[in-house]
């Protein structure tokens, strides 16, 4: 009975975002405008989420209001820039759609690369690399891009739980020289992938449970965050890379940074996490200079004011 109820589930899947693959480019965007607007209105508990967190952060400062919008409320510039990551939303979804359809190609290839020496350069050292970027822009047509255009990756990702739509993806991932190393038991299969000299991906913009990171700063609040790319990248030498994608005119642009020098101190908690900081700043960086392609309806700051109430010098700290 469940194995037919995720037929059902993955067929439903498939026949609704059909529209979205057989539409003109231009077409299937605007209509994925569409959808993000819809959503807007109509999922109210993930947009108040996210207005809250767009409002937060611009009154920690963490955000900038443009001028245009400096003479509204702060309440009514974080529902703009609410209202515009949902439209992003909107039009990476047909985007993807079309790329897994087979019907996207041209999407891919018209991805600029910007700052790819600065991988060349870090893949040389013969370590393997370690790629960390976020949930910004597009960010499946991120991984899709460095497969076809810079190089085969191992994205660390969790399994959905319908198994024919994660076969589907996984496929597609291949087509374009990447795979999968899925969350669970996901360390073994790093290592193996770095110790080959491979290139491993991994999204670091999302909250953690206690045992597998540290509340640091993210965006003016403490977050959970994992300390994965960190501890990894001391373990084995491998060298850290921020890579992100965001939309310039009618299409989209990824940029590959520097090496990321980590701290020289020798491996401790508080080097990991003065580490992990410093990789998430990158992601921050990003939300800054683009913050309507964030996906700010995530719960990302979750537990954190428990755990500063339970233990007022944690608290004190992660303030400052």
């Amino acid at each position: 009975m469940k194995r037919l109820v995720r037929i059902l589930e993955a067929a439903i899947i498939l026949v609704c975002s059909l529209p979205f693959a057989v539409l003109p480019y231009k077409c299937a965007l605007k209509s994925g405008e569409v959808l993000g607007l819809l959503l807007f209105y109509v999922w109210r508990d993930r947009r108040k989420i996210a207005a809250g967190n767009i409002e937060r952060a611009l009154v920690a400062g963490a955000l900038n209001v443009s001028s245009a919008a400096a003479a509204v409320s702060t309440a009514e510039a974080a529902l703009a820039i609410a209202r515009e990551s949902f439209i992003n939303l909107g039009k990476s979804f047909a985007e993807i759609v079309k790329i897994y359809y087979g019907l996207g190609d041209s999407i891919v290839r018209n991805v600029a690369v910007r700052g790819e020496e600065h991988f060349t350069k870090a893949k040389a050292k013969g370590r393997g690399v370690i790629m960390i970027t976020g949930h910004c822009g597009n960010w499946e047509l991120l991984s899709l891009a460095f497969g076809m255009k810079v190089s085969p990756a191992s994205g660390v990702a969790r399994a959905l739980n319908n198994p024919y739509i994660n076969m589907m993806i996984y496929s597609m991932r291949a087509r374009y020289g990447n795979s999968i190393i899925y969350k669970k038991g996901a360390l073994k299969g790093i290592l193996a992938c770095l110790k080959k000299g491979g290139v491993v991906g991994i999204l670091i913009d999302q909250a953690v449970v206690q045992d597998e990171g540290f509340i640091i700063n993210f965006m003016g609040r403490g977050a959970w965050t994992t300390k994965m790319p960190a501890l990894i990248a001391r373990k084995t030498g491998a060298p850290v890379i921020p890579a992100f994608v965001n939309r310039e005119g009618a299409g989209h642009v990824m940029t590959i940074h520097p090496e990321v020098s980590l701290r020289r101190e020798e491996m401790s908690e508080s080097a990991l996490k003065e580490d992990t900081q410093l990789l998430s700043n990158y992601v921050g960086e990003h939300i800054r200079k683009h913050p309507s392609e964030w996906l700010w309806i995530h719960r990302r700051w979750k537990r954190v004011e428990e755990q500063m109430s339970d233990n007022p010098i944690e608290g004190a700290v992660n303030r400052a």
